[in-house]
């Protein structure tokens, strides 16, 4: 643990639409767009911009800062956020790493950038109805849903956006850090994972001098440690009502998990938190959230926000006690300080190694240091652990002087038997002449030798970054699983690890539920070195294909789908430890060739589909059907020489919103069915497989095709022209039938007949706002649209093995909207004086800015804008009021002068006009946002 000050807080290229300009021998040349005036330039090298008109100046000094990946990422925040405001004056941040142009579109035509631009505004309102006024963009691309956060990591190049995050939390320096969930829990965004592993790692690095060092010797930044970083979330079950702030039982009862009611009056709104909450998340219509229901108005139905503690560095309340139930609790230590404790700015750590072995004696360090300005005067610290544990140490501290440190180490043994694979709180108490403190730390007992299930790639990448950024309590938070086709046996490893200093020998054993077996009762290891590993292998089998598949089997009290089981391990001396993970069914089926090939025509003749009708009437997202008639469908596969052919018949009593068929993307809106196709059964995530989207019908009437989230998203014509399809309807309506014929040609690589990964999905909407309500499927998991070896297996009969051919590359969306093209970020660039997406200022000798801006002489059509420039770089102007963007003109420029530009005004100017303007230098060396008055 590295101890720094800890200092006490006091009271991209030119958009679509865009009239392109450029700067010729001093003379303004506009495109054909409209027009555009120069008045003759003179030199504006050597001069500075005013720091109360741009983004250059001392940036904003926030308490909480949020960092999600899409805008409505905070949202199910804001009700804490909002009592942090009010209450205790705390000024929270949002960071929002992309704009969310991957998401769907409730409201209107726009995506990609555009559709950004209005999912900005949409969380800046959100937001704002909390009090939070801060939303900084970093202007990563939001590609796709997809559940994999190493993918994420690539497309957002994960250290510069490291970089960003980190130069953010320098430059505002909150104290308190919130953020998602990291693990790849079922379902969770890979988006959503990736940008709380950025929170979590910038705790640390924005704190380490020499993490990102040109930061603080070439930007003037200073290194910064923030007091402690929480998840918005929880694992465990709790009531609702008034106690849900006390009364949470956790799944890990070593984790710090509070709570904040939502059913709090805000006495500035006159509402409980939880509907200024729920109005906030109207905000965001393009996703359909308009017509959320209002919060109830029974206290007793109202629940909390939930957020775990990772880690702190200074003290804070302990769970459990009445401090711990106080709106205000995540707060204490480091920016409330509740009656008793110590001083604001206190640290105290304590510092164990996080694996322990039972019966070993281990070393722990309590550390405390003053604040600068406060003398904590004589202290001592006492070290409590759970029973049977063994605890000696002199927790005297001596006095501690402002500014200094002191540190008391205590040696405890866990019990020697019984405690293996079991997680332990070692507490803190914290006494002094100033005032008392309280602090943590998990610890994991390790049994003598552990037997892990081989994880699945984005688990073994979870677990292998916790540890490395220096958070192994967040290991384990997801059951490790592997999937079984139904009736059928994988080889599955298991790797057994001797955590002692001598040789280990002993055996594995698997204790399978009913319908499962494996090809031992046991194997054994021997002389198992110390600190080695070694791995055994069984091949399991699902001897019963009765058994239910996908989130309709599984054992009790195991998560929806999992057959959960254990693994024993036996040393030779007779210690034991036992894992406990799960396997989970996918449906199988055989595609039989066609004597014909099916003829398209949206019908399922009796003979053209020979093998099993297969059932995809299981729900695994959204709201249950009420009947078979609202919702339900059956799928036939075959396929005829190099093609396969499916035919899917859907029950429904509502017909979802007709798109027009150039809206033919995102089918998720409207009644669709999705066709998922894993070429080789071996995917980690989407971008290596086929995902055809059939919307059956459009508002011009035929249906249309798109493939999503896949090796090659877009409309089909550009991305599969050899797929073909055809719908019918009826009438009246009762539902629909697709037809699809798929090309093996046009899948992203050759495929395996033995093991082809299938997944049909329908999304059925029964309103009229481009939203959906309900989700079935063959293989039925929560966010199983993006987890491949989810999907069901299929054997292609009679199909002779084709050559194998690499995976194709990925065409993965890679358009983002930047900062200077948005008006909004602009603005608050100038407010709060923080530079554009995360990154710097630009340089004194390539900067520019706006200096005055007037009405042209004909008032309502053109504005004229002077700007200086110290260089070269473009400039994306704007001319604003209430109601929006008015005009806009990108300005190229070549070297350093002061020049009058007119902007075209698409639309009379409203109530308080203003001009923005977005700097950009050459080469991306830096951004600087500008705002003036409109003269009249």
């Amino acid at each position: 643990m590295q101890f720094l000050p800890f200092r006490r807080r006091g009271g991209a290229g030119v958009a679509p639409g865009l009239v392109a300009a450029t700067l010729v021998a001093g003379a303004l040349v506009a495109g054909a767009a409209g027009p555009a005036g120069a008045a003759p330039p003179s030199s504006g090298a050597g001069s500075k911009p005013a720091s109360s008109s741009t983004s250059e100046g001392n940036p904003v000094d926030l308490g909480a800062l949020f960092i999600g990946a899409h805008p409505d990422d905070e949202s199910g925040s804001l009700s804490t956020f909002g009592q942090w405001g009010e209450q205790n004056d705390v000024r929270t941040g949002v960071i929002t790493v992309t704009r969310g142009e991957g998401g769907g579109n409730a409201v209107g035509p726009e995506e990609g950038p555009a559709l950004g631009l209005l999912r900005e505004a949409e969380e800046r309102r959100a937001v704002g109805k909390a009090g939070v006024t801060e939303v900084f963009n970093l202007d990563k691309v939001d590609f796709y849903y997809t559940v994999s956060a190493p993918l994420t990591e690539q497309l957002w190049d994960q250290d510069d956006t490291l970089e960003k995050v980190v130069r953010l939390v320098r430059q505002t320096r909150p104290e308190i850090l919130v953020t998602m969930d990291p693990a790849p829990s079922p379902g969770n965004h890979g988006n959503h994972q990736e940008a709380a592993r950025l929170a979590l790692a910038a705790y640390y690095a924005a704190a380490d001098p020499n993490a990102y060092p040109e930061q603080l010797s070439k930007e003037g930044l200073k290194a910064f440690a923030p007091a402690k970083v929480l998840l918005s979330r929880a694992r465990g079950t709790g009531p609702s009502g008034p106690s849900c702030v006390d009364t949470f039982t956790p799944v890990d009862p070593t984790q710090d998990i509070y709570g904040v009611f939502s059913g709090a009056t805000s006495q500035r709104l006159g509402k409980t938190w939880a509907q200024v909450e729920r109005e906030a998340q109207r905000e965001y219509a393009s996703q359909g959230w308009a017509g959320f229901a209002d919060a109830p108005t029974d206290p007793a139905q109202l629940g909390c926000d939930r957020f775990t503690q990772v880690v702190s560095r200074v003290p804070y309340a302990q769970v459990g006690t009445p401090a711990a139930a106080a709106p205000s609790a995540i707060l204490d230590g480091a920016l409330t300080r509740p009656a008793g404790t110590v001083p604001l700015g206190t640290q105290l750590h304590v510092d164990s190694a996080f694996d322990v072995e039972p019966g070993t004696p281990g070393q722990v360090t309590v550390r405390v240091q003053a604040p600068k300005g406060a003398n904590l005067g004589v202290s001592s610290v006492a070290l409590r652990a759970p029973a049977g544990w063994q605890v000696s140490g002199d927790g005297d501290l001596g006095k501690i002087r402002p500014g200094r440190s002191a540190s008391a180490t205590f040696t405890v043994t866990p019990p020697a038997t019984g405690a293996g694979d079991t997680r332990a709180r070692l507490e803190a108490f914290l006494t002094t002449k100033a005032g008392t403190g309280y602090a943590a730390t998990q610890v994991e007992v390790a049994s003598e030798v552990r037997t892990e299930q081989q994880p699945l790639p984005q688990v073994a990448s979870f677990e292998q970054w916790a540890r490395q950024v220096g958070v192994p309590q967040l290991s384990g938070f997801v059951v490790p699983v592997l999937t079984l086709p139904s009736g059928g046996s994988r080889p599955i490893d298991y790797t057994v690890t001797n955590t002692t200093d001598t040789a280990q020998s002993g055996t594995v054993a698997l204790d399978l539920p009913d319908g499962f077996g494996a090809d031992a009762a046991s194997r054994p290891f021997a002389d198992l070195a110390p600190d080695a590993s070694t791995k055994v292998t069984f091949t399991v089998t699902n001897t019963d294909a009765s058994l239910p598949t996908s989130n309709e089997g599984g054992t009790d009290g195991a998560d929806a789908g999992d057959y959960a089981y254990t693994v024993t391990t036996t040393t030779a001396a007779g210690a034991t430890s036992v894992a406990k993970p799960a396997l989970e069914l996918v449906p199988t089926t055989t595609i039989e060739a066609a004597a014909t090939a099916p003829t398209l025509d949206g019908t399922i003749g009796a003979d053209e589909y020979p093998g099993e009708a297969l059932d995809i009437s299981r729900l695994w997202e959204g709201t249950a059907c009420g009947s078979a008639a609202d919702c339900s469908g059956t799928t036939h596969l075959t396929r005829s020489g190099d093609t396969l052919y499916v035919g899917v018949e859907v029950r429904d009593d509502v017909a979802g919103t007709p798109l027009a068929t150039d809206d033919c993307k995102r089918h998720w809106r409207t009644d669709s069915v999705e066709i998922a196709v894993d070429p080789r059964g071996t995917s980690e995530n989407t971008s290596t497989t086929f995902k055809l989207g059939v919307l059956p019908f459009t508002a011009e009437g035929p249906a249309c095709a798109l493939r999503d989230a896949d090796n090659h998203q877009g409309p089909i014509a550009e991305t599969a022209p050899g797929v073909r399809w055809a719908s019918t309807v009826s009438s009246p309506y009762t539902g629909y039938t697709v037809e699809v014929a798929i090309p093996l040609a046009e899948l992203p690589a050759s495929v395996d007949p033995d093991q082809l990964g299938v997944n049909v999905l329908v999304y059925d909407s029964d309103t009229q706002d481009k939203t959906g309500q309900t989700r079935i499927g063959w293989s039925t998991w929560g966010g199983v649209q993006g987890d491949p070896y989810r999907w069901g297996r299929a054997r292609l009969a009679d199909y002779p093995r084709p050559a194998a051919r690499p995976t194709a590359d990925p065409i993965i969306p890679n358009t983002a909207l930047t900062s200077v093209e948005s008006p909004q970020t602009l603005e608050q660039a100038v407010r709060v004086h923080v530079p554009l997406s995360g990154g710097v200022v630009a340089p004194d000798g390539d900067s520019g800015w706006l200096t005055g801006a007037r009405l042209g002489r004909a008032p309502g059509t053109t504005v004229k804008v002077d700007l200086r420039a110290t260089g070269a770089g473009e400039a994306h102007v704007f001319v604003v009021d209430d109601s929006g963007t008015a005009g806009k003109l990108v300005v190229p420029v070549a070297d350093a002068r002061r020049t009058t530009v007119t902007v075209p005004l698409d639309r009379a100017l409203g109530a308080n006009p203003r001009v923005l303007a977005g700097w950009v230098a050459p080469d991306d060396a830096g951004t600087l946002a500008s705002k003036v008055a409109l003269r009249h």
